[in-house]
């Protein structure tokens, strides 16, 4: 029988907390297990107090009973990352043997069938100071009075989840704002055609990476590490270790907000955000037909399941609006909208395709979809600006009930 997270928590279960009464698990100490063949990860609350040299021993000692039930098998351990939490749930120490080995491709991870994430070179190694994990967000500079985190978030692929990060982000932006977005689709990265970023080099400096500035945001995605036509044939760990690193090791500076592109689907990725920030909600993005909203209906339910307020549902392709105004309904309308009173959640509003919006995503000018002036550019301006003063309003909302910024009286 192979080595499996059931087979792990039975081992743990043999270990004794060195802070707490009782084993690993019955102490509660053992917050959750990942495990995909040869890779693991396993992560322990630990209280206050603790040395850093207690938890690297005990991250061997728990190696050491893990590797020793997997040769009974005939396996190994590849690599194990044992990661300690504090009671807010903010990792506060790491200890890693071992690598995820594999990948190639200018210093960046790569991938192959049994090729796993290696760590983007030039980069110092673990989060924290500028651009890590802390803060009030979870991301350094990201946190505060009116600082929001916000994931954009789909039950299926294509139904246009990184069109409306893309152009979230870009309305936030010309509003003013300072505006972070992180394309954690790992798989799939979008935003290298759809910012225009094909021809720039990713630079690093002091360890980190320097986010792209396009069209007034700051940017980052795997896409710009790795051969465009490279596939990244990962599994759930390696995936989950490329986004901690694009996250924890890019120095974003202070932002007002960071938007944050997710995977299709509710799997390792989406589980890793939860885990390393303090979300102020997410967006859902669903098309108007019947089985894109079972899916979105699935993606609500787990944000809401990993205590992640949902902001509301966007509907994309509500219509197709040709250049003459004239409004086709290719996929039906108001099926998001539906769906979204169905789950209780707001409805944040209904987006068109265009022309002109497939020609400005495949050429990366994203600000010219603010900017038309025909009748169809007119209309999906329009639908742009009620998106984002939406999304607004509602992470406003959120993070008043969140804690994270209070109402303040002028008396004059």
């Amino acid at each position: 029988m192979a080595l499996n997270k059931e087979r792990i928590a039975q081992v743990l279960r043999g270990i004794e907390n060195p802070a707490a009464d009782g084993d690993l698990v019955t102490s509660g100490a053992l917050q959750w297990i990942a495990w995909c063949d040869t890779y693991g990860s396993v992560k322990l609350h630990m209280p206050g107090g603790v040395a850093a040299p207690a938890m690297d021993r005990l991250a061997r000692v728990i190696r050491g009973a893990i590797e020793a039930e997997a040769a009974r098998e005939g396996g190994k351990v590849d690599s194990l990352t044992v990661e300690y939490v504090d009671d807010a749930g903010t990792v506060v120490h790491t200890s890693s043997s071992g690598a995820f080995t594999g990948g190639t491709g200018r210093g960046a991870p790569g991938g192959g069938p049994e090729g796993g994430h290696r760590p983007i070179g030039g980069l110092a190694s673990g989060g924290g100071g500028s651009g890590g994990v802390g803060g009030v967000g979870g991301v350094g500079g990201v946190g505060g009075g009116a600082s929001r985190v916000i994931a954009v978030g789909a039950g299926k692929g294509g139904v246009g989840k990184s069109t409306v990060a893309v152009n979230l982000a870009v309305g936030l932006a010309r509003r003013g704002r300072s505006v972070g977005l992180l394309d954690g689709d790992i798989y799939g990265p979008s935003l290298p055609t759809m910012l225009g970023l094909r021809s720039m080099e990713q630079a690093v400096v002091g360890g980190k990476l320097v986010p792209f500035r396009a069209h007034g945001v700051k940017a980052v995605t795997i896409g710009s590490l790795v051969d465009a036509e490279k596939p990244l044939i990962w599994r759930g760990p390696m995936a989950h270790g490329a986004f901690k690193q694009l996250l924890e090791q890019t120095a974003w500076g202070e932002l007002d907000d960071l938007i944050i592109d997710l995977p299709p689907g509710t799997g390792d990725v989406s589980l890793t955000m939860a885990q390393q920030l303090r979300l102020t909600g997410a967006v859902v993005v669903c098309t108007p037909q019947r089985v894109a909203q079972d899916d979105a209906v699935r993606a609500a339910r787990m944000f809401q399941q990993l205590g992640i307020e949902v902001l509301g549902v966007v509907e994309n392709m509500s219509s197709f609006i040709g250049d003459d105004g004239k409004e086709y309904d290719l996929f039906g309308k108001g099926g998001a909208e539906l769906m979204a009173q169905r789950l209780g959640v707001p409805f944040l509003g209904a987006l068109p395709i265009t022309m002109s919006l497939r020609v400005h995503s495949d050429s990366g000018d994203p600000s010219a979809n603010f900017t038309g002036t025909d009748a169809a550019g007119r209309r999906l301006s329009a639908a742009l600006e009620a998106v984002v003063s939406n999304v607004e309003a509602q992470a406003a909302l959120a993070a008043m009930r969140a804690g994270a910024a209070a109402p303040t009286l002028t008396v004059s």
